[in-house]
């Protein structure tokens, strides 16, 4: 199965912006210690910081899983506390086993299969660049 990329969408509520940036900050930490399988992982926020997107790749759908498991905990006082309206565009092969987590979250998504693109994309199912941890031990 190849690999899955990710746009997060969320709104930050009013007067929490500090809050909600200290909180992605927890996020983006355990990412970095945890997750094997975590190709992209970038915050963004509107001009206005209201808005943000969150930019994400993993090798496949297990890698999204595997994620999911190392930030539950960080990700439902993100939400509990300082975000709302989340919503998921998936672009990749179709899991059944993400499919059913996706559900059981109650997160709204779209899901999007590749049909053809340009064989040099970054992300293209013919080439799937390596993980930093990869990339370290490489060295």
């Amino acid at each position: 199965m190849g690999h899955l990329e990710v746009s997060a969408h969320l709104t930050v509520r009013p007067g929490c912006l500090e809050d909600f940036k200290r909180q992605a900050g927890q996020l983006i930490r355990i990412t970095k210690e945890k997750d094997t399988r975590t190709l992209r992982y970038d915050w963004f926020l509107s001009t206005d910081g209201t808005t943000c997107e969150v930019r994400e790749a993993y090798t496949g759908p297990e890698g999204l899983i595997e994620h999911n498991t190392h930030i539950l905990e960080a990700r439902t006082k993100l939400f509990k506390d300082y975000a709302d309206n989340h919503f998921m565009t998936l672009y990749g092969e179709l899991s059944q086993p993400l499919l059913d987590l996706l559900k059981a979250h109650a997160v709204g998504f779209t899901w999007f299969t590749f049909v053809q693109g340009l064989e040099s994309s970054p992300l293209s199912p013919t080439r799937v660049p390596e993980t930093a941890r990869e990339a370290e031990q490489r060295v």
